[in-house]
């Protein structure tokens, strides 16, 4: 009998670790629409993953905020609501300054310095999302955030009194410096209150600009430069330790790809989204100095902020990205 039970046991116990990894599906929410360069990189990455696991890990991409808002994404990937999904990392710079070191207007303007910024931080970055219980995969970032007005803007005092559109920290504080009402709204909401009058202006990239047809009710672009905000792909830890060792090679194998093919994607797509704006009748200023100049200002100050908030890691961060 108690050989019987022996055996019995050892099966069980077999069962459960095999089951451990058996063959899994993942959901990953995004709040973007199915026609971005994200979304579309999100899926080769999923399809990637199914052809390199020989379909052991399937991973269904759920766009356009249609399982959680963007807002919600990180909350529901650290809850174990969903094992997989992409947010962007500023809209959580009010849990960790880490989150919103790459919305700092001015600090990394350009691709190179954004992809510096991003190895800078990227130690930082992953141990505060660990310690919530989540691995980092890879980050893309959009193009450049530039300003979208109604009116035209010819100073920074021009905005004063306006509904700015703010979607993170960064872009609240930049609407209360300028003397605007900032108000929250995610991207896939923007044009319906553009259309009912619920925003003046905004801070975005020339590729929402396109895929979210803003040019139908704005007429001005203005090509600041602010800053490069990342998109994050994150997935549960305990998630992803529940697979098998070469899953989870897979996995990180497909993520570095899909980092690599993002951020060209990313910058050969806002040349292109620029080109098309002003097809489509928008009147783009691609210099934009006057503005530069007066947002310069707001940018070294939250700069100087961010590390008195941030600390020791912020500061290492930040002479990381200065060292040429």
């Amino acid at each position: 009998m108690k050989k019987v039970l022996s055996s019995l046991t050892c099966i069980a116990a077999l069962a459960m670790s095999t089951g451990a990894h058996a063959d899994a599906k993942w959901d990953l929410p995004s709040g973007y629409g199915v026609n971005t360069f994200q979304v579309q990189n999100l899926q080769q990455f999923a399809e990637g993953v199914d052809k390199a696991t020989a379909g052991k890990l399937k991973i269904t991409v759920h766009a356009n905020a249609s399982l959680f808002k963007a807002n919600e994404i990180k909350r529901a990937v650290q809850s174990a609501q969903v094992p997989a999904g992409e947010f962007i990392l500023s809209g959580a710079a009010n849990e960790s300054p880490i989150f919103g070191v790459d919305s700092i207007p001015f600090l990394a303007t350009s691709y190179a310095d954004s992809k510096r910024l991003d190895e800078a931080s990227r130690a930082v970055l992953a141990k505060t999302l660990a310690a919530q219980g989540i691995k980092l995969l890879y980050t893309v970032p959009w193009p450049p955030q530039s300003l979208y007005s109604v009116k035209p803007v010819a100073a920074l005092k021009d905005l004063k009194g306006t509904k700015m559109r703010a979607y993170n920290p960064a872009t609240s504080f930049i609407a209360n410096a300028v003397g605007a009402q900032p108000v929250t709204i995610q991207l896939a909401e923007l044009p319906a209150a553009l259309a009912t009058g619920g925003v003046d202006n905004f801070l975005t990239s020339s590729a929402s600009g396109v895929d979210s047809k803003l040019y139908e009710s704005v007429k001005y672009f203005y090509a600041v430069a602010a800053w490069l905000p990342r998109n994050a792909v994150v997935v549960n830890q305990k998630a992803f330790d529940a697979l098998d060792k070469p899953a989870q090679e897979a996995v990180l194998q497909q993520a570095a790809a899909a980092e690599q093919r993002g951020w060209k994607a990313s910058e050969q797509k806002d040349a292109e989204y620029l080109k098309e704006l002003a097809a489509k009748g928008m009147k783009i200023d691609p210099a934009a100095d006057g503005l530069k100049k007066e947002l310069k200002s707001i940018g070294d100050q939250m700069t100087a902020d961010w590390v008195k908030t941030a600390g020791a890691d912020g500061k290492a961060v930040i002479d990381a990205f200065s060292k040429k």
